[in-house]
């Protein structure tokens, strides 16, 4: 396997930064398609918004490759909109508008900014606990928006509507169950396509793509200025901080001598610096992603240079109009199919982050994940039960994410500081250990099962 800093020959470069395109270009188009849907967008404005979310790709990601002064880890990584940011900002742009949602992303990256000399600390309160129940509650809200959108204003779908999506979830799981390698990656890309051209070719939606051609620039400023709103910015502000966690396992795993002392911070930086540029032109927050870890290893390819050059392809991709002015046309039950196969699978994850989380807990933490699965659900099964409270905390208790994360941050702290000095110690129950160097937010490990050690239960 080559090194980080290793430049292949440019004959290598291409069609390897080309692989890690192939790989990364269905995250910035399904992110687009996921905000026009339910904010109504026109295909000319999507067109706009896809090509910032590719160039903001692209430039992130040769950021993140090359770094400069102290921005960016100088490793092998891209950067794409995040899956549980996009959904965010989403949520606040139905709730507060577009504006609002923008305004968000600005306090967001400031604050990630303003934290990352406190990364030790931040990361302890985002346990894999609280992320497990934040990735599962996004994924829940998200799946009703999605609904939301496929029913209207009525709220009965069409069912000309229900078989345009059910083509496009078709079609995406058809493309994950036979293709494999780099193509699999795109299965959501290439499922929104099929789904997109049945759902045309049966009369089920039509195709209006925008009008224009050649290069184009980013539109400044989509939404108009941007207006912060601490109260319902608080879903990306969590978020800004548990994304230090994510970061914290993405360079381990990325980096040949980790050192999450000082790779992770210019992480962190570069993702808020492009999530400040993101902000003005109207795309969620950006995050250093881990879908090209795998590339890495499957090629034995690990320079920068390449993810690099995969950067540069991106930037001219979005600059490249008739490209994102087709894209943006596709019908909107299409689009609708293939966000449920996304926050669907968003669901799953954060279930399999519960799992493992769980697994390397205490046995009383389970009713701290009940008691904030709950808290965040109370929200999504009756959207008015808070209508009666004030305004200042209604988006707070209001929002399923806000509230499930703050209570199972407050919950596991308290629980870990009340936990009897033996189980701070490790002995949490027979069998319970923490192995050494573990700090205590990490969790413990469990005893092992009757006859694991050999000796008959």
């Amino acid at each position: 396997m080559t090194t980080a800093d290793e430049r292949p020959p440019l004959r290598r470069l291409l069609p390897l930064a080309l692989q890690h395109v192939l790989a990364m270009a269905a995250t910035p188009v399904s992110t687009v398609f996921l905000i026009a849907a339910p904010l109504r967008l026109t295909p000319a404005q999507a067109s706009s918004l896809l090509g910032a979310a590719l160039v903001l790709s692209g430039a992130g990601s040769v950021l993140q490759s090359l770094g400069r002064w102290g921005f960016g880890a100088r490793l092998p990584f891209v950067m794409l909109p995040g899956g549980a940011a996009t959904a965010l900002f989403v949520q606040i742009a139905r709730d507060h508008g577009p504006a609002v949602a923008s305004g968000s992303v600005l306090l967001a990256a400031a604050l990630l900014l303003a934290v990352t000399p406190l990364y030790g600390r931040v990361v302890a309160l985002f346990p894999p606990l609280v992320m497990g129940v934040t990735v599962l509650l996004v994924g829940v809200s998200m799946v009703r928006v999605t609904t939301l959108l496929l029913a209207g204003p009525g709220g009965s779908a069409a069912p000309g509507a229900l078989a345009a999506a059910g083509l496009t979830v078709a079609a995406t799981l058809v493309a994950h169950l036979l293709l494999r390698g780099a193509w699999r990656q795109c299965a959501v890309l290439i499922g929104l396509a099929g789904g997109a051209l049945l759902t045309v070719a049966t009369g089920l939606g039509t195709l209006t793509p925008a009008a224009g051609a050649g290069v184009s620039l980013p539109h400044l400023l989509p939404y108009g200025a941007p207006r912060p709103d601490l109260v319902a910015a608080l879903p990306l502000l969590l978020f800004s901080l548990t994304s230090l966690a994510e970061a914290t396992g993405q360079t381990v795993l990325n980096s040949e001598v980790p050192d999450p002392g000082r790779d992770v911070p210019r992480v962190a930086r570069a993702d808020a610096l492009v999530s400040l540029f993101s902000g003005l032109l109207g795309t969620p927050s950006m995050v250093t992603s881990s879908e090209n870890i795998g590339i890495n290893r499957l090629t034995g390819v690990r320079s920068r240079f390449v993810t690099a050059g995969a950067g540069f392809l991106l930037i001219a991709a979005g600059l490249f109009s008739p490209l994102s002015r087709l894209v943006a046309g596709l019908p909107p039950a299409a689009v609708a199919g293939a966000a449920l196969v996304v926050y669907a699978v968003i669901t799953v994850m954060g279930v399999e982050m519960l799992g493992r989380a769980r697994a390397g807990e205490a046995p009383d933490t389970l009713v701290v994940t009940g008691l904030a699965l709950t808290a965040g659900l109370l929200p999504v099964v009756a959207p008015g039960l808070y209508g009666g409270f004030p305004d200042w905390i209604r988006p707070v208790l209001g929002s399923g994410v806000v509230a499930g994360t703050l209570t199972a941050v407050v919950l596991h702290a308290l629980l870990t500081a009340t936990r009897p000095r033996a189980a701070a110690n490790g002995d949490a129950g027979p069998g319970w250990t923490r192995p050494p160097g573990r700090p205590p937010h990490a969790g413990l490990t469990p005893p092992p099962p009757p006859g694991a050690d050999g000796c008959p239960p």
